[in-house]
């Protein structure tokens, strides 16, 4: 799975996480915190749902910034399997 894929997967979840966000206002930069308003059970949910989603687990220690690096991560993690 491409990063592109991986981001287009990432924001059809964010949209049903925070469905007022406008999602073409979202791209790799956007801050999942200061951009997005996800607080740490939104945070929770959109990880539980991206790994779901992919069949992938996230580090416990994973600490994401920005969409770009929820989606890097998610790649690599895609990778190694």
């Amino acid at each position: 799975m491409t990063k592109e894929e991986v981001f287009e997967s990432l924001k059809e979840i964010i949209k049903v996480v925070r469905p007022t966000i406008n999602l073409e206002n979202v791209n790799y930069d956007t801050r999942l915190i200061e951009d997005l308003s996800l607080d740490s059970l939104s945070m929770m949910l959109t990880a539980m749902a991206v790994e779901n989603k992919l069949g992938i687990r996230f580090s416990t220690e994973s600490s994401f910034r920005t969409v770009g690096d929820v989606c890097d991560s998610a790649v690599e993690l895609l990778s190694a399997v």
